[in-house]
């Protein structure tokens, strides 16, 4: 049974309501890998204080440890695009979801920085593949109607993995050596492998994507084709604007309240509490402003807000401290609102043939452009202070307000 032919019902959970019973799997499958997703990337920055302890590395070392996971996940979605034009979307699921889990516990064991690096490279490439892939599957099962808002809970889950693992990092952090504790956090990053259980039980690809297989070669070349080049390039654009600025507060956040704020890990954990609970309504919230408001118009209206709140929360005086952590929860929202619309937005630019190869490329293209302000952050760091430095990050944003000129309005588009 297609979405179409659901009676059309009022309230707040009715694109849920919408959804085909195996469009509802598949969001769930979705929501839970896109979260678990967020908690393997976020041991990382929440460690990376006793890890440059651990082994006595710089900024600039620390800030490459996530630069270098960004970069990486950019070849994997790019792989994991393809994948899923060729294998099909759950599968291709599955594959980033096993790969992610294992290389974030592995990074656990490693005795050295250069086996750390390897480790969480590799982990980039089930990283950056999930999300794509996710978004596109649900995507595909869900009406023009409602696909903003849906895929916007998708996002949503981020921001629960993101919870979850400062949580964690709390526990362990209070009842651990730093140095013990961090390799700790990452092994827990093994649990998400659990998942691939429930992604192969009655979950299956959406018919817009079986009934036209044949024309999906799963190939890079179609994304750019005279017909699809200037969308591919204005769109890789926009995911460097967003993830730039966002990659930014997600690597330095942590180290900033802890160093030039004094914050211990409790304190840190409060701090951060506000700018997830933002994060979290952000993702929600942004999705009903894509279907309402356009997804272009969104974009541009918390690229502005994000930027002014950036420099806001790194540049106000530590005397503000109160100020600050407040400050935390519109940080939250409004950064985490502006990928609200991606999801939707990328399955809606490309056709069937190149949906998968399409987000694939531009959203992790950017994420490894995007990858470099997070490295370059560090580098300034060493002159700037932290909280200088990533008052840069805001020029991201400049860059995602303006790659929207090159790029049509999609909202009410039917995917074919």
């Amino acid at each position: 049974m297609s979405s179409s032919t659901v009676p059309r019902t009022d309230g707040r959970l009715t694109w849920f309501r919408e959804l085909p019973a195996k469009g509802r799997k598949a969001f769930v499958g979705a929501f839970l890998g896109f979260g678990l997703d967020s908690y393997d990337f976020w041991v990382l920055p929440l460690s990376l204080a006793a890890i440059a302890a651990t082994f006595g590395l710089s900024t600039g070392q620390t800030g490459l440890l996530s630069t270098t996971t960004l970069v990486f996940s950019a070849v994997g979605g790019v792989i994991a695009g393809v994948l899923a034009d060729r294998i099909g979307r759950v599968r291709t699921l599955m594959i980033t979801v096993v790969t992610y889990a294992l290389f974030t516990a592995l990074c656990g064991l490693a005795q050295n920085y250069e086996t750390l690096l390897a480790f969480r490279a590799l982990q980039g490439l089930g990283f950056g593949g999930e999300w794509a892939t996710g978004a596109i599957l649900v995507a595909e099962h869900t009406s023009a109607r409602h696909r903003g808002r849906v895929i916007a809970v998708i996002q949503s889950s981020w921001a629960v993995g993101w919870g979850l693992a400062v949580l964690t990092y709390t526990l362990v952090f209070s009842l651990m050596e730093p140095d013990l504790a961090w390799r700790v956090l990452f092994v827990t990053g093994a649990l998400p492998a659990l998942l691939v259980v429930y992604l192969r039980r009655g979950i299956e690809d959406a018919p817009v994507f079986t009934e036209h297989r044949q024309e999906a070669r799963g190939s890079l070349r179609a994304i750019f084709r005279r017909d699809l080049l200037r969308t591919t390039v204005f769109a890789s654009l926009l995911a460097t604007g967003c993830q730039g600025g966002y990659y930014t507060l997600a690597t330095w956040l942590p180290a900033f309240l802890s160093k030039e704020r004094g914050l211990t890990v409790i304190g840190t954990g409060g701090y951060l509490a506000f700018l997830i609970t933002g994060a979290f309504l952000g993702y929600l919230t942004g999705g009903y402003f894509a279907d309402r408001l356009g997804r272009k118009n969104t974009f541009r209206l918390f690229a502005v807000l994000s930027a002014a709140l950036v420099l806001l929360y790194t540049q106000l005086p530590a005397s503000a401290g109160g100020y600050v952590m407040y400050l935390g929860f519109p940080l939250g929202f409004c950064s985490s609102a502006i990928f609200s619309g991606f999801g939707a937005f990328l399955a809606e630019l490309y056709p069937s043939r190149a949906r998968g190869a399409g987000p694939g490329f531009t959203y992790n293209i950017g994420r490894a452009v995007g990858a470099f302000f997070p490295a370059a952050i560090g580098f300034l760091a060493a002159r700037y202070g932290i909280g200088g430095a990533m008052s840069f990050g805001a020029l991201a944003y400049a860059l995602a307000f303006v790659s929207l000129f090159g790029l049509p309005e999609t909202r009410g588009r039917e995917l074919s």
